[in-house]
């Protein structure tokens, strides 16, 4: 139960009772035992109340300063309706808690149960983080949970992301902690990269097995990841192997681009509650502009590919869209758009995603490696894009209002 705010004492001179109402739930409930505390001029100074697979549990917070007979009607009343109620006079208002920060955990797995929530309760309570809440978001097998803990102001949240982290890293399930606020609650763009996320491919590597130089493309490839060599230059010298590539192979890609799990219905989803998206990639535009057309995406910004006599040059045309470059691109659609950056989710799976990651609102790895998981914001392993969703606080049964 959240607690009273008021600095002086709301209640003077009345008798403080609290009131635990649990039973199965039905309409008016709670109405019939307002009603009483109204007509025996008793004070409600705090409730709450939840209902779990049509379970009731109510509790009220009241003040008496002259016996009008509010308890004994309370208990007479919740007899009728099938209901118990316990209530425990207090002393004095409840103490205020220290002050604290709302924060959002959510858990996203294939079945939480009761092996997982108690190693993520566990790590939230080592960390001085307190819950107050708990609601599902998912619908049949319990797949994810929402979790509203208070984090005192004099602990960081860092050193209880990082103790997140590595629980979902040893465990089967993902855990995101996120700052719960205005903001987290009115994002309106959600921006991706596309190859490895968007799509479960990467477009070099299959141009690079129908032109021969599949093992060539993937040296290059291993190279950059060691860190000899910066993004531009080994994109420069992969694409200088796919020179003389009929543009026709490309095209053919493009128009049959397979989706990652859960992407259609993350896009769908997100442009009917009307959020704009975007696709930032260092892959090809061929591709990008396919999968803008196909799923409805309000932009998309990558490389493009020049193009002779229907034939790969090796070269691309204009900047290329490496990481300092994403960020840029995020910040030009958040000015057209009008949206704050705080209001903005990228979503990506490669170091050069970074920059685009901590520059939006949440930034999010997708199926990433330990490093780029480590310096986002949260990260998602075990599920499909449409996990985004449930970060965004969006239940299964909400997701059916918009006909999904």
């Amino acid at each position: 139960m959240t607690q009273p705010s008021r600095l002086s004492d709301p209640a003077p001179n009345h008798s403080l009772v609290m009131i635990t109402v649990s039973g199965p739930d039905g309409p008016g409930i709670t109405a019939k035992l307002t009603e009483i505390l109204y007509q025996t001029k008793t004070l409600l100074l705090d409730i709450e109340q939840v209902v779990v697979q049509g379970n009731l549990s109510l509790g009220m917070l009241i003040g008496i300063r002259e016996d009008h007979g509010a308890l004994k009607e309370l208990l007479f009343a919740a007899k009728e309706l099938g209901v118990s109620l316990d209530f425990k006079p207090l002393e004095r208002m409840p103490s205020p808690v220290s002050r604290s920060q709302r924060y959002v955990v959510t858990a996203i797995g294939a079945n939480l149960g009761a092996f997982e929530l108690h190693a993520l309760a566990q790590t939230l309570a080592e960390y001085g983080a307190n819950i107050a809440k708990i609601s599902r978001l998912s619908m049949g097998n319990m797949r994810s949970l929402e979790v509203q803990v208070d984090l005192p102001t004099d602990k960081p949240a860092q050193p209880l992301k990082e103790a997140l982290l590595r629980l979902s890293m040893r465990s089967s399930f993902d855990v995101a902690l996120q700052r719960e606020g205005l903001f987290r609650r009115s994002k309106r763009l959600v921006v991706m990269d596309m190859d490895s996320t968007l799509i479960p491919i990467e477009v070099i590597d299959e141009l690079a097995k129908h032109h021969g130089v599949a093992t060539q493309v993937s040296a290059v490839t291993e190279r950059a990841m060691a860190g000899e060599m910066d993004y531009d230059e080994s994109l420069r010298q992969r694409l200088s192997l796919l020179k003389g590539l009929d543009v026709a192979v490309l095209q053919k890609i493009a128009a049959e681009l397979p989706l990652t799990e859960g992407a259609e219905k993350l896009i769908r989803v997100l442009k009917r509650l009307g959020y704009r998206t975007a696709v930032i990639s260092g892959g090809f535009s061929i591709a990008a502009d396919a999968l803008r057309a196909r799923l409805g995406i309000d932009y998309a910004y990558s490389n493009t590919l020049e193009i002779e006599a229907g034939k790969l040059t090796g070269r691309v045309v204009g900047a290329i869209v490496n990481g300092k470059r994403k960020a840029e691109l995020l910040e030009t659609i958040a000015q057209a758009e009008g949206v704050r950056l705080d209001q903005i989710i990228a979503v990506g799976d490669g170091a050069n995603d970074l920059p685009m990651l901590e520059k939006a609102g949440l930034g999010i790895a997708f199926h990433a490696k330990a490093k780029l998981r480590e310096a986002a914001d949260t990260s998602i392993s075990t599920g499909g894009l449409d996990s985004i969703l449930y970060l965004l606080g969006i239940s299964a049964q909400e997701l059916e209002e918009v006909g999904w």
